[in-house]
């Protein structure tokens, strides 16, 4: 049984994570509709993940996303706004129209610019904690992947050097249970794809109902604390689903329908934990309703800001471009 945080904390989390799935209907729609470029891997369905890791960090405190990358971002305290002009390239997103879907991220909010190459992110989350850990900071990094990027060589690479060197990194695998449209059953042996492996590297492990963003929470502060004091990483194995394909044209046709009935109908984090808040009168319904309203008020004027935003000046092709002899 889960301690329920006190109703501040409870709100708070669904809101995070609410705010998240209409962010990203948002963004399905308008891809259906044809108005935005590029593509998405959406995270509808993983929302509990990222809101529950996050919630606790500070904003000196760092983040290392995927190619699914929405939900960590807006959890960890980029606007819509920033991401809507993002996914449209317009000069106001969070990289300055030059990302896009795949590579969203703002470092001033301790979310590092997200890497699309699967477990590309791993090296990258452990450098910075060996930086912080150089500079005796307790900051940590919660580094989010998927179930596929624990069979990278960046995977075990990364993994034996963080515990070694006891980084304050705490590495997050959202296990899903597809890689693209394959069954993790098909290509790893273990049950537990992180977490049946982390006592090779010493490092301690948990797997968690990815679903139950209080358990997630639960977790990611046990983890948190021993970061912060020295004791090394933690790998987390978060039990979770998503709703939608690997990307926008993914059917999902590899999936049981009776798969997708339990995950997406009687698992879905959002809709069962709007339900705990009302249930434990947290908030009345009429009130939650008017705060969920004004979220679904702050995406739509962020779809016509980024709509009608400036794209960005062509001399900025040329910034921030690193080259050497």
């Amino acid at each position: 049984m889960h301690a329920f945080p006190a109703k501040d904390k409870a709100l708070g989390m669904y809101l995070s994570m609410y705010r998240i799935r209409k962010y990203e209907e948002s963004i399905y729609y308008l891809f259906l509709e044809g108005i935005m470029p590029g593509t998405i891997h959406q995270s509808t369905g993983e929302e509990a993940s990222a809101v529950g890791m996050l919630y606790d960090l500070r904003k000196d405190d760092w983040m290392a996303s995927t190619h699914r990358p929405a939900g960590h971002d807006i959890a960890k305290g980029i606007s819509v706004r920033a991401m809507m002009c993002e996914m449209f390239g317009k000069a106001d997103g969070c990289c300055g129209g030059k990302g896009g879907a795949m590579h969203t991220g703002d470092i001033s909010v301790g979310a590092i610019p997200a890497n699309a190459i699967v477990g590309g992110n791993l090296p990258i989350a452990a450098g910075a904690a060996l930086a912080f850990k150089m500079q005796k900071k307790d900051n940590v990094v919660v580094c989010f992947f998927g179930d596929g990027a624990s069979n990278e060589g960046s995977y075990h690479e990364t993994m034996n050097v963080a515990g070694l060197w006891k980084l304050p990194v705490i590495f997050v695998c959202e296990n899903n249970l597809f890689s693209a449209n394959t069954s993790i059953k098909l290509t790893c042996v273990q049950e537990n794809v992180a977490a049946d492996r982390a006592a090779v590297y010493g490092i301690p492990s948990e797997v968690v109902d990815g679903n139950n963003v209080i358990a997630v929470n639960e977790a990611a502060q046990r983890a948190i604390k021993r970061a912060r004091k020295g004791d090394g990483p933690t790998i987390l194995e978060l039990k979770t689903y998503r709703h939608g394909g690997h990307s926008r044209n993914d059917a999902c046709g590899y999936r049981a329908k009776d798969e997708q009935e339990l995950w997406i109908e009687k698992k879905d984090p959002v809709k069962n934990f709007r339900k705990e808040i009302l249930d434990r009168k947290v908030i009345t319904e009429k009130a939650l309703e008017k705060k969920e309203a004004e979220i679904e008020n702050e995406i739509e004027e962020a779809v016509e800001y980024a709509k009608n935003a400036p794209l960005p000046a062509n001399e900025s092709a040329l910034e921030n471009v690193f080259w050497g002899e």
